[in-house]
């Protein structure tokens, strides 16, 4: 990449960070586009569509979830490290408003770009999921699919509850209470 290109890049991922945190998802690309003082072609050259925008600005929160499963894997008691990092996966996609619906979406659609992230995100769950399970924790009929989309649906309602800060809480103790054995 040219280095003029590389700085637009850069700008964009930037504006697009700061105007997710501040609109959610759905902030207007032409907005973060002139925010970045490129033209929204430019945009598009480089993230071809807002899932592709999303993927990026979220590689750095993907690394650290990944890097956090890697670590509970090894944690003594299995249950315990694959709860945290349900806890973990429910507080990224709480991060930005949009953003439980949108990962929410893109698990049924591998070609998404959003895919990017979802699909790295299942195989660490896995880990953990199956050596819960192994331990005799987590019933074997539960899916690491089935456990994202509660995620991801904890957050949307949390998102959707802003003056109940226990809502995740709450919802994840009844989500965990039938997943044991």
């Amino acid at each position: 990449m040219r280095a003029d290109a590389r700085r637009n890049h850069e700008r964009l991922l930037s504006e697009a960070r700061a105007a997710f945190a501040e609109h959610g998802t759905d902030a207007s690309l032409e907005d973060v586009a002139r925010r970045a003082g490129v033209g929204i072609g430019t945009l598009y050259r480089h993230f071809p569509s807002r899932d592709a925008l999303m993927s990026a600005v979220f590689q750095e929160a993907l690394a650290a979830l990944l890097q956090r499963s890697r670590d509970l894997a090894k944690a003594p008691d299995p249950c315990r490290a694959l709860v945290e990092w349900l806890r973990a996966l429910i507080t990224h996609a709480s991060e930005y408003r949009g953003l439980a619906h949108a990962l929410m979406s893109a698990s049924q659609d591998e070609s998404s770009a959003l895919a990017r992230c979802s699909v790295p995100l299942r195989s660490a769950g896995e880990i953990l999921l199956s050596r819960a399970q192994q331990a005799g924790a987590v019933r074997t009929d539960v899916s690491i699919r089935d456990l994202m989309q509660l995620t991801n649906a904890i957050a949307l309602a949390s998102e959707q509850s802003p003056g109940d800060e226990d809502v995740a809480d709450r919802l994840l103790s009844l989500t965990l209470k039938g997943l044991r054995t």
